[in-house]
């Protein structure tokens, strides 16, 4: 999408396929938009065609010279608007454009816009709304021989009728460009999960990973199995053993600041394919185990936001990478696999796999620099059952740490919601013959999973975010489509930013 901002302008001055105009229920009875909307919006409100309620649309055509274009009206919430009220505005407007089949429109901001938004800003405004027009213009890729890629927005020019501050201006046109960089890296994260699992491989998405270091000029590295091997990456290894596809072992660094100390460690798993191996999964729903690989697709994403905004901030991006799949030579249960931290792990279910790859990538993210780790996992079905796909299971050893991710989940439009980790389902871990087991039972599920990951963080400050709820949806939901939803980029964005800030401050 190319996107714009010009003041001092009217919609009649505007030579593009639509206008979208946000309306309240109020505006659509009461009036107050403009002399010529104002009657046409009150006899819509009348025939209950469209009355401003929100996540509502209507389309009404208009002949100007010849030529038709669109005025799309949009339900917009009274009052004082937050960013996620206004991501799903742009959301809702752009599927109606993308609906009428056009390709490019203008989006009219009321001259209160500063006011009626809670962070008192334009760039947020403007970074919310450019947020919502590239997620709700996001289409899954298909592959159909006969079908179209269909229509795109490909341009979006924001007016305003008022002259304005430069300062507010120059807040508008950073704010476009951050919600640009980090809606477009929430899609790639959205296309790696959708890919079918013959198509993205441990060796493609350590590819796919080098070419994004390349485009922005990051350090990187893949290791392959003897690289694996050599490190002492026990539970990488095993967990890829039974593929003809071998593991990987992926990094990305990014150096934001001049001295590389306070590093975030961002640690996503990568099985791009899971049958469960030798615990085999139910044949039911197994095709969607090509999104397993959601965690190391959100790393991913956030690694591409990075490239293009640049903060302040020092940041080690691991994914380990297998597939686990069920052959003469696959992993089972009753194993003792030794990991790279020292630590054994004894095998109860080759399908809790996840776990085991992420210990190996906690310890190579530590032996890298990190000293605040986060993980990233597609892990339990024990998450559904809890928090269903509305909502991210966390877990964490540093209940302030937590903290400040929730509080940039809010700002992001995504929904965290904590789960203890009382020294009892730590004790759960315990086995008789190895340091730690990989399953407990399905009693705390979700919370003994992340704590397994989290004992390999040996004390550092940790996050672990269960995903498998959130990364790949059954049906459209807000801004979100079905599939892939590149969950957690936005608020690991958001924290990331802010955390370089307060060093600047």
């Amino acid at each position: 999408m190319r996107w714009t901002f010009k003041s001092n302008i009217t919609a009649e001055q505007i030579d593009l396929d639509a206008i979208i105009v946000p309306i309240t229920k109020i505006q659509a009875v009461e009036g107050g938009i403009s002399a010529a909307w104002d009657p046409l919006l009150k006899q819509l409100a009348e025939s209950r065609l469209f009355d401003g309620t929100p996540n509502r649309s209507f389309i009404w055509p208009e002949s100007i010279g010849g030529r038709t274009r669109l005025f799309i009206f949009v339900g917009c919430p009274e009052g004082i608007l937050t960013s996620e009220q206004l991501r799903l505005l742009a959301a809702q407007a752009v599927k109606a454009a993308l609906k009428s089949g056009i390709d490019s429109a203008a989006i009219r901001i009321p001259s209160t816009m500063v006011s009626l938004t809670d962070e008192q800003a334009s760039l947020d405004a403007a970074q919310a709304l450019t947020e919502g027009c590239i997620l709700g213009s996001y289409r899954k890729p298909h592959y159909k021989r006969d079908a179209s890629g269909g229509t795109k927005v490909e341009e979006i020019l924001y007016y305003i009728e008022e002259d304005l501050k430069p300062e507010w201006i120059a807040g508008w046109n950073e704010g476009m460009s951050q919600g640009a960089a980090i809606g477009e890296a929430t899609c790639l994260a959205r296309d790696l999960t959708n890919l079918p699992g013959n198509m993205l491989l441990p060796e493609d998405l350590a590819q796919r990973a080098l070419q994004l270091a390349k485009r922005h000029d990051f350090e990187a590295q893949v290791l392959d199995e003897e690289g694996i091997l050599e490190k002492g990456m026990g539970g990488l290894l095993a967990v890829g053993k039974g593929s003809v596809h071998p593991p990987r072992m992926i990094v990305i660094r990014y150096q934001g600041r001049e001295t590389w100390d306070d590093v975030i460690g961002l640690v996503g798993k990568g099985i791009t394919f899971d049958t469960g191996g030798v615990s085999l999964k139910r044949t039911p729903g197994m095709e969607n185990m090509i999104s397993d690989m959601g965690g190391a697709a959100t790393v991913l994403g956030v690694m591409e936001a990075l490239g293009r905004i640049r903060p302040k901030a020092n940041v080690i991006m691991v994914i380990p990478s297998a597939e686990n799949v069920m052959s003469g030579s696959a992993y089972k249960p009753g194993d003792i696999i030794t990991t790279l931290s020292g630590r054994t792990i004894e095998v109860l279910n080759t399908d809790a796999e996840g776990r085991i790859v992420l210990a190996d990538g906690i310890t190579y993210a530590k032996q890298l620099g990190a000293t605040r780790l986060i993980d990233v996992a597609t892990l339990t079905g024990a998450v559904v059952s809890a928090l269903g796909d509305i909502a991210t299971g966390a877990v964490t050893n540093d209940e302030p740490f937590l903290q400040e991710l929730i509080a940039s989940s809010r700002r992001a439009g995504e929904k965290i919601w904590q789960l203890p980790s009382y020294p009892e389902f730590w004790d759960k871990l315990k086995s008789d013959v190895a340091d730690i087991r990989n399953q407990t039972g399905r009693e705390g599920g979700t919370i003994t999973g992340g704590l397994f990951v989290g004992t390999f963080a040996d004390g550092l400050p940790w996050i672990h975010f269960d995903i498998a709820g959130t990364a790949f949806l059954s049906k459209e939901r807000g801004v979100d489509p079905k599939g892939a939803t590149g969950v957690l980029v936005r608020t690991l964005i958001d924290w990331i930013c802010r955390q370089a800030q307060d060093v600047l401050d």
